[in-house]
């Protein structure tokens, strides 16, 4: 067995134990914030060690678990979207936390589960992956025990989601019961469209569907957004929802791809059922975190649009997309970080007069809220294009219509909360500027440099999506 192959999961353990370790023998005062320049060093050199792996695919456990250059994409997404979340969550770490080791190392345990979700090619390591990353979540969303909206907003995340993965793992033993194999290209190679079939392929995209808050399955987001802690909310949206369509592309490309006559016509429906949903009720939300919530339900709904297309570009599309967003929601993440700290509230209200307290912030907030609603020329309307055109390629103009005119309407409430922050009658709460530490300041400027580069040089980043997505087609 090659262990290079699984170097990069083998790391992350070890760096999630060291971690632990390191947190029992370290002097109190001196603990959180070195926890936290570890483990971003750490995470860095994992991240730097997975570019030089890009080549042929190779798999270890008798092709259980694969290591492709669609893989490769996905781990670096999660390491990135990790490496982010750690630095702006160090003044939540040392000012909310006794102990900051615990809170690291459920992290990383949770982007290893990730990372096996990327890998696996059979449905039992895929379900491994996608529970040790979930039930982690459950902690992480209720970390905060001092503060009841966490503790309640982890208990119905831990329920909510175990009714769903119970639900994902009843369509796998469907599955399995007729194709007899785990192997996603064997399940192919023995799909056929039988009430059996499309029972367990149905439960599993259900299944999947909450895992992406997609719409109807999206009534967790809201609560869970609002309660949990602002960083795991941003890991939430980034990472998790990158993990979930991870393996919704491995499943429905590789395993289903012959039954995609059967299934295209409720992603569609799905797609734009979130994108209406989501936009039409963020418009009326006051609170950030929620409004960012149902905005990331829409999301969500844009990139599942992607599938409908089942060839090189329409995954291309979702794979860019879901980089861009990750940058996005990391600078939107940062500043109601930043803000919810010094002012304890993650109201609109909150952020009047940001851009007198702190221009940098209020920049990289309004940027990342026009990525998101897609305008020009940040990095959200080079996603949406090429997710629209590869769409309308396949004949769904009708979605992609629908998903620019819902592009637009979202530009309102994103403005409701640029308005709060540059209105010249918004005088802030506190006239002093707004103190935020170096380590969110780099991930704001890390935010802001990729939402705009991608923006205005997507090539780069196009060539190594479209690389990726050619693994499954």
């Amino acid at each position: 067995m090659n262990i290079a192959l699984l170097a990069s999961e083998i790391s992350v353990v070890v760096l999630a134990l060291f971690l632990l370790v390191f947190d029992l023998l370290l002097p109190k005062q001196e603990t959180r914030r070195s926890l936290g320049y570890l483990a971003v060093c750490g995470v860095t050199a994992i991240l730097v060690y997975t570019a030089t792996r890009y080549g042929d695919a190779a798999s270890v456990y008798h092709g259980f678990f694969v290591v492709d250059n669609f893989a490769l994409f996905f781990k670096q997404l999660f390491l990135a979207a990790t490496l982010l979340t750690i630095l702006f969550s160090f003044d939540y770490v040392e000012k909310m936390t006794r102990s900051g080791g615990e809170f690291y190392a459920l992290l990383l345990f949770a982007l290893l589960g990730m990372m096996v979700m990327a890998s696996a090619s059979d449905l039992l390591t895929l379900f491994v992956g996608l529970e040790l990353m979930t039930i982690v979540f459950y902690a992480l969303v209720g970390f905060d025990l001092k503060n009841r909206r966490s503790s309640e907003a982890g208990i119905k995340y831990m329920i909510l989601g175990s009714a769903a993965s119970a639900i994902l793992l009843y369509g796998m033993s469907w599955v399995y019961g007729f194709t007899g194999t785990l192997m996603l290209k064997e399940i192919a190679q023995n799909a056929a469209a039988t009430p059996a079939m499309m029972l367990g392929m149905g439960l599993m995209l259900a299944g999947l569907c909450f895992k992406l808050s997609i719409v109807p399955f999206h009534m967790w987001a809201p609560d869970v957004y609002e309660g949990a802690p602002v960083s795991i909310t941003a890991m939430l949206a980034m990472g998790s929802k990158a993990a979930a369509f991870a393996v919704l592309l491995r499943i429905f490309i590789t395993a289903f791809g012959s039954l995609q006559a059967y299934w295209v016509t409720v992603v569609a429906v799905l797609a734009a059922l979130s994108m209406v949903v989501g936009i039409v009720i963020a418009m009326w939300q006051t609170n950030v975190k929620r409004m960012l919530a149902y905005s990331s339900v829409a999301q969500a709904g844009y990139i599942l649009s992607g599938l409908l297309a089942a060839d090189v570009a329409g995954i291309k599309g979702m794979l860019f997309y879901v980089v861009l967003y990750m940058f996005a929601n990391v600078g939107a993440f940062a500043v109601v970080t930043a803000v919810s700290n010094e002012t304890g509230s993650d109201e609109r209200s909150a952020f009047k007069g940001l851009s007198q307290r702190s221009p940098l912030l209020a920049l990289v907030m309004t940027l990342s809220l026009m990525s998101m609603a897609g305008l020009p020329p940040m990095a959200g309307f080079v996603g949406k294009l090429y997710l629209f055109m590869a769409i309308t390629e396949e004949g769904f103009f009708w979605l992609a219509v629908l998903g620019f005119v819902m592009s637009m309407i979202s530009v309102y409430y994103y403005m409701l909360v640029v308005k709060e922050m540059y209105s010249p009658t918004a005088e802030p709460a506190e006239a002093a500027p707004l103190y935020f530490s170096g380590t969110l300041r780099l991930a704001v400027v890390l935010s802001l440099f990729g939402t705009i580069f991608l923006g205005v040089y997507p090539g780069p980043l196009s060539q190594l999506a479209a690389a990726a997505a050619k693994v499954l087609w």
